[in-house]
């Protein structure tokens, strides 16, 4: 427990409900290891729009990286030394990503158009940066990955067929993924 600071200070923005995030990842960490096949973890207040002096970007990096730092590099090492680092893929992502600029209250708002996503494990190639963004960050320059892309990624780690689909009450399939294809440079 302590290789994830479970026993660190909770953080959390002003107003938000605190979050530990070793103590999720650990748990995650045994949820898998007993056999859960997909765990989801939230990890708020990362809302950095500068509402106040703690919503700033410099601010908020500042209180969350190192908690998110020490809780992945633990979650990694932990799998890692248990023998779980093929069967277990962690992905880091959030719903969208930030602009480009700091804005005039020292934040960042809702950008669309680029973001991040970081994977370990699930048995992909690791240590690699797959495409690149324009010199502003500001759109993908190389190798755009769609949601779909991470969906069909997930899907071939989990071993479940692309070809997937649910059928509605109608009797119609309707795939579950629609023109997505695994990231090439990790299967």
């Amino acid at each position: 427990m302590q290789l994830y600071g479970v026993s660190a200070a909770r953080v959390g923005a002003p107003g938000n409900e605190e979050v530990d995030l070793g103590r999720q990842m650990l748990l995650a960490r045994r949820l898998c290891e007993a056999g859960a096949g997909f765990v989801t973890i939230g990890h708020g207040s990362w809302d950095m729009h500068g509402q106040t002096a703690a919503m700033r970007v410099e601010a908020g990096m500042r209180r969350l990286g190192p908690v998110v730092d020490n809780a992945v590099s633990a979650f990694l090492q932990d799998v890692h030394e248990r023998g779980l680092k093929d069967n277990i893929l962690l992905v880091i992502t959030g719903d969208f990503g930030r602009t480009p600029r700091i804005n005039a209250k020292g934040g960042r708002d809702h950008w669309g158009t680029l973001s991040t996503l970081a994977l370990a494990g699930g048995g992909l190639r690791m240590g690699q940066v797959v495409g690149e963004s324009n010199a502003r960050a500001e759109r993908p320059q190389s190798t755009p990955i769609k949601p779909v892309d991470l969906m069909a990624t997930l899907f071939h780690v989990l071993g479940i067929p692309q070809d997937l689909h649910i059928t509605d009450r109608t009797g119609r399939p309707i795939p579950m993924i629609r023109g997505g294809q695994a990231i090439r440079e990790l299967v």
